[in-house]
């Protein structure tokens, strides 16, 4: 899988390398604790598929400037933030094999870094005046808080049907992808139809991805290093489950929501409602949907001429329901 992220870096790697530096220094703060933080979080950073789809996105189009730049530091800030606040909210302490920045500095600064993050996001898209970035990104923030409460919501209840659950994966996910490939063509003055187009595009896309994180769940093969069943003991209704409890008779349906309502937590009971999905036709099912979403999106992507860019998004698209982890 190394190979395939490199393959799809190829039209951008000078971009990406120049990123590097340009987010570092989006992040900068006079206050030598919060830089010990920042320095921390580029040191951990992750495979930065979202920035990537901004450059590949702004060259589909046009050209990478510097605005495309300021736009991809706007995204991987916010993807940051939100990452900060999720393990403050999850009380993980591991991110990608390290400590996350709750278990390294207690949560009150982790809370409070990422909201320095989300802060220096909205900046550095007024200091520069790029208004129609800001709007794209308020609206991501305010939809992924929505998600999130969403779901917080619904999981109480366990009450949720298929519409709600891809409101929420659309709102969670899908959303921030949505932005980067928006941001990416508006970097290179897109119009207002061109914009929407490559916002539907990264919402397809990131539907797709979600789903299969959420298959993650019930594949004893995953090197994902997500122990199997864990979002059953969380109490998450992720659409495999969605779809087997909806076709389930009556019996069945009592017993397994017993299961994720009082024995979430009895591996017994666990393994043997996963056996319940797969025997029952869940994971084709969601399988059949994820391809669905990755089909629409690049039905959206062949409408460009062929390019460098063009090609790198068609392997991003393949990549992201192929991969491993």
């Amino acid at each position: 899988m190394a190979n395939t992220v490199e393959e799809i870096k190829r039209p951008i790697n000078e971009e990406m390398k120049l990123f590097e530096q340009k987010f570092y220094e989006s992040m900068q703060s006079k206050v030598p604790l919060l830089d010990k933080v920042t320095r921390f979080i580029v040191t951990t950073k992750g495979k930065q598929m979202r920035p990537m789809f901004v450059f590949l996105c702004a060259k589909l189009v046009g050209n990478v400037n510097e605005k495309t730049y300021r736009g991809a530091s706007m995204i991987e800030l916010i993807h940051t933030a939100t990452l900060v606040h999720d393990d403050v909210v999850d009380e993980s302490f591991k991110r990608r094999n390290f400590f996350s920045i709750n278990a390294l500095w207690k949560n009150k600064i982790a809370v409070l870094v990422g909201d320095y993050l989300l802060s220096k996001s909205v900046l550095l898209s007024t200091d520069h005046k790029d208004y129609d970035l800001l709007g794209v990104i308020s609206r991501t923030i305010r939809e992924m808080s929505e998600g999130e409460l969403l779901q917080l919501e619904k999981a109480r209840k366990l009450d949720i049907t298929e519409e709600v659950y891809y409101e929420i994966i659309r709102q969670k996910t899908a959303t921030l992808i949505a932005a980067c490939c928006e941001i990416g063509v508006l970097s290179n003055d897109a119009d207002a139809d061109l914009a929407k187009k490559m916002m539907d595009f990264g919402t397809y896309t990131g539907m797709a991805f979600q789903i299969k994180d959420d298959l993650f769940d019930y594949l004893s093969s995953n090197v994902i290093g997500k122990p199997v069943g864990i979002d059953i003991k969380e109490q998450k209704m992720t659409l495999p489950l969605i779809f087997t409890l909806r076709n389930a008779n009556e019996k069945d349906k009592k017993y397994y929501f017993n299961t994720i309502k009082r024995y979430n937590n009895d591996q017994k009971r666990v393994k043997e409602l996963i056996s319940f999905v797969k025997s029952s036709g869940g994971l084709d099912y969601a399988i059949s949907v994820m391809k669905d979403f990755q089909h629409k999106a690049k039905d959206i992507l062949n409408e460009f001429p062929d390019s460098e860019a063009r090609k790198s998004l068609h392997i991003m698209l393949d990549y992201v329901i192929e991969r491993k982890f």
